[in-house]
């Protein structure tokens, strides 16, 4: 058995992989005896990833740490330094890209910060933006105005606010989802070759409220991990 571990900005995302198959599962759940080596894709603090990486040790487990190249497969980085692609955009790209070849990608990954890459049919991976994720957008408008306030009882909402409240998170919200819009526009396709992704913590609610057909993949960094260990393994 792989364990696949996707250390992001504030939580960790485990999950186990056996044959190709891959089931989250809970830290605390970890069958060590049945581990055979880790893959690790990892953004943020090493603390997240202390027990896990402690135990690995103790048991002479091997470590496998993610990187990003120019090229994984057919996938090809947009940066001319792709050393400085987030380990985590990078294999959502190859993820989306292997889970449907015969599209063009646009890849959501929002959480602590929204990520949108374009990735095309033939592994042409465009480039992407940063955004701040939904409550980093709110918390800095909040923070550095005086009279704009949020409160945690409005939800966010593809409408027109009517009071302040509704008006900073619907505001957060038709921002990030401006930006999936962007996204395809890049590409210059039929929508109809176009695949969107969504994934991270607000994934689900970004996808429940974007109008054009999509899907969300809770795992896609793990999913990516999964494609980066086979060809690693080549």
């Amino acid at each position: 058995m792989r364990l696949l571990v996707d250390v992001g900005n504030t939580a960790l995302k485990v999950a186990s992989e056996v044959d190709g198959q891959i089931t989250l599962i809970e830290e605390d759940d970890i069958k060590w005896s049945a581990v055979k080596e880790i893959a690790i894709a990892q953004v943020g603090p090493d603390k997240l990833l202390a027990n896990i990486t402690a135990k690995a040790q103790q048991l002479s487990i091997p470590l496998l740490q993610a990187n990003v190249t120019a090229q994984l497969g057919t996938v090809k980085c947009a940066y001319p330094q792709f050393q400085n692609l987030g380990i985590d955009r990078w294999l959502g790209v190859v993820a989306c890209h292997y889970l449907y070849p015969n599209k063009h990608c646009v890849v959501v990954d929002s959480g602590t910060a929204s990520k949108v890459d374009v990735v095309t049919r033939s592994g042409e991976h465009l480039g992407g933006w940063i955004l701040p994720g939904l409550d980093m957008m709110i918390d800095s408008l909040v923070s550095n105005t005086q009279k704009v306030f949020s409160d945690s009882e409005s939800l966010f909402l593809p409408e027109l606010g009517t009071n302040t409240p509704n008006a900073v998170k619907n505001g957060a919200l038709i921002a990030t989802l401006g930006a999936v819009e962007a996204g395809i526009a890049q590409l210059k396709r039929d929508f109809d070759n176009i695949q969107v992704i969504f994934a991270g913590g607000y994934g689900e609610l970004l996808q429940l409220h974007f109008e054009k057909p999509s899907v969300y993949v809770d795992d896609l960094v793990l999913k990516g991990l999964r494609n980066w260990c086979e060809f690693i393994h080549k």
